[in-house]
């Protein structure tokens, strides 16, 4: 995996000033009378081999720009590039095509699988849709794909219900790799899994991106999870990311008031390393009227006026280290 000083002069997703409103309509002629305000403005790179942690809230808009990315969504306005392409700007075929490049990895291991498909039929899917429809040599490639994940090759004339959610889970990562892809989201691949189960996904996705050179977006509000398995982290919070660092550096020295308070409110194994913790008030505002400014200070302890009156702007306060704050580090 690269070094940030080894990084390529390109990124290979870059988003800029992404907006994502959804239309809320009322009425007699459904005319639109609001929006849900799901991303707002996010400027975002990943570089080719890294693993790009995602983390806030419910709700926060961490899965839509996962869908985004993938275009399972078309954004309100912005650009997003792909190997430095606007991908926003392609047509039907270039569009299937770009899907051997970009792969998603969903959060339900039992309803993203379809029940009446064998495993061989799931994971050689993609396979027949983009070209392979010699049978011999689509199973020949699942059973590849099942090895590489940690299956046999037993199972795979078996279905869904067949396998336990952690298996469930391998299938969708074999099936997100069938067709090579350079760009994996993952949507909270693992939470619905045990924890024993989770630490055992996660070494294995670890694994594949060492041996296939992948890129993951790792969308999560597992910090743990995130902590070990990423290079960098971005926080998002009412649809805007509030702090951008390399992992050790964001998880060391949180700058954001909001990543704080939410390092802060982790659970701590031993009782007596716990201290005294800072605990938000109130509840996250609506992303249908997101407050004025700062989208953080109706929750701030260090709110002052200028924060009620203007949106602070993403910028560079430690090496490699941005966060959205006018008073950072406190």
């Amino acid at each position: 995996m690269p070094s940030y000083d080894e990084k390529t002069s390109t990124p290979l997703v870059r988003l800029k000033n992404v907006v994502k409103h959804f239309p809320i309509t009322g009425g007699i002629f459904l005319r639109q009378i609001a929006a849900v305000q799901a991303v707002d403005d996010v400027t975002l790179d990943i570089w080719p081999g890294e693993t790009l942690g995602l983390v806030g809230e419910s709700g926060c808009g961490k899965s839509t720009l996962g869908r985004l990315i993938l275009r399972l969504e078309e954004p309100t306005t912005g650009e997003i590039l792909f190997n430095g392409e606007n991908i926003l700007r392609y047509n039907k075929e270039k569009l299937r095509q770009l899907r051997r490049e970009m792969q998603i990895i969903f959060q339900d291991p039992f309803s993203s699988l379809n029940p009446r498909k064998s495993v061989a039929h799931i994971v050689g899917e993609p396979l027949y849709v983009h070209g392979i429809t010699d049978r011999r040599e689509r199973e020949a490639r699942v059973l590849k794909l099942l090895e590489v994940v940690g299956l046999k090759k037993e199972q795979m004339r078996r279905y869904p219900h067949q396998f336990s959610g952690g298996q469930r889970q391998r299938i969708g990562v074999a099936r997100a790799l069938a067709l090579n892809p350079k760009l994996i989201i993952c949507d909270e691949a693992v939470s619905a899994l045990d924890v024993s189960i989770q630490a055992q996904v996660i070494n294995l996705l670890r694994d594949l991106q060492q041996k296939f050179g992948l890129t993951y977006l790792f969308i999560s509000h597992n910090l743990s999870v995130v902590e070990y398995i990423s290079d960098r982290v971005g926080v998002m919070y009412l649809g805007k990311i509030v702090e951008l660092a390399p992992s050790e550096s964001l998880y060391i020295n949180p700058i954001h008031p909001y990543t704080k308070a939410l390092l802060e409110a982790a659970p701590v194994p031993d009782p007596s390393q716990r201290g005294k913790r800072f605990v938000l008030l109130g509840d996250v505002p609506s992303p249908i009227d997101p407050p004025r400014g700062c989208r953080f200070h109706t929750r701030c302890p260090h709110v002052k006026e200028i924060c009620r009156a203007e949106e602070p702007p993403l910028r560079e306060l430690l090496t490699d280290h941005v966060a959205a704050c006018f008073f950072a580090p406190f």
